[in-house]
């Protein structure tokens, strides 16, 4: 059961952020999602799972010394000693070869995203790099995995094409503001700084007032670039922006809360807020990639893009006549 819990099955839902990269493929090339890619998104993600798995093996072997300054993180098995650490490195590499059996078999571009998620993986762990222990590497170096998933998305449909780059760099910074987060609520939790110091070294040089100035930074930077892909593929999308900003804002109050959820991502499920709002996102967001609003590039002067449309939403001659 512990070689089990190290390979942390309880973050597959992880997986879910490969979905942005299915959704976006779908709407640059419809014709690519059918029946028949079913099979392989289901391959796909599985091989993602797999690797990303081997990533957390290899994080529960490198981390059991430091684990232990951890109040909670003690108890992990490794740390815990309920893990014999040469079975362990026997788990990493085979997970990590099982996923890259099949991701060989979904071609060559996902092979290589898959192998730049392993390999991220490897950099942020092993040392002498140890990109985790490095002030805001250890951010910028774990949340590169949100692009990296993407691309594993859009790859699972269209292998002979890249997504576009504004979109993978906002996806990035996105998923370093949830990250900065997430080390935010842990400085809190520990409360002692010589305790997070000893705990992860990166932590020496973090304050909540750092911190709090990079995730603005990280914010800013996922605005803009996300309002560049947002003006080039899909004007609709200017409506997913209130929804957008009021999920960030939910987030970052809910990581400055007293043992915040957001240091365990994989206990999110119980904000129901959280829950219902990310849901609403989601789905206004796919909704509005696939929908036209004629008026709205009058708005704005903006000249439309010629991806064809599931749904076109005209202004009713009411509306549009003089009162």
């Amino acid at each position: 059961m512990s070689y089990l819990e190290i390979a942390r099955i309880d973050h597959w839902f992880k997986c879910v952020f490969m979905l942005l990269g299915v959704v976006v493929a779908a709407f640059y090339e419809p014709a690519r999602l059918s029946w028949s890619s079913a099979l392989s998104l289901a391959f796909a993600v599985l091989a993602a799972n797999l690797v990303a798995s081997s990533n957390y093996v290899i994080n529960e072997v490198l981390d059991a010394p430091f684990d232990r300054a951890h109040p909670e993180k003690r108890h992990r098995p490794v740390a815990a000693g309920h893990v014999d650490v040469r079975i362990a490195v026997v788990e990493w590499l085979a997970l990590a070869a099982v996923g890259g059996w099949i991701g060989v078999h979904l071609g060559v571009a996902f092979s290589a995203a898959l192998a730049l998620l392993w390999g991220m993986g490897l950099l942020y762990n092993l040392p002498p790099i140890r990109l985790k222990e490095v002030p805001y590497a250890d951010v910028l170096t774990e949340s590169i995995n949100n692009p990296i998933r993407l691309l594993l998305g859009w790859f699972a449909l269209i292998p002979d094409r890249f997504p576009p780059l504004s979109l993978l760099l906002a996806y990035w910074m996105a998923g370093a503001y949830f990250m900065a987060i997430k080390r935010l609520a842990e400085l809190r939790h520990l409360g002692d700084p010589a305790i997070a110091a000893r705990y992860r070294r990166s932590f020496a040089h973090y304050d909540e007032s750092r911190l709090l100035v990079s995730i603005l930074f990280y914010a800013t930077a996922c605005g803009l670039l996300s309002g560049i892909f947002l003006v080039r593929a899909r004007l609709e999308l200017v409506l997913f922006v209130p929804l957008a900003a009021s999920f960030l804002a939910y987030y970052l109050r809910l990581g400055l809360a007293p043992d915040s959820l957001a240091q365990r991502p994989e206990a999110l499920y119980r904000d129901r807020g959280l829950v219902v709002l990310a849901t609403v996102c989601l789905l206004a967001f796919v909704a509005l990639l696939f929908v036209e609003i004629p008026w709205l590039y009058d708005v704005f002067d903006v000249s439309p893009d010629s991806v064809e449309r599931l749904w076109r939403i005209e202004r009713s001659p009411s509306a549009s006549s003089p009162a």
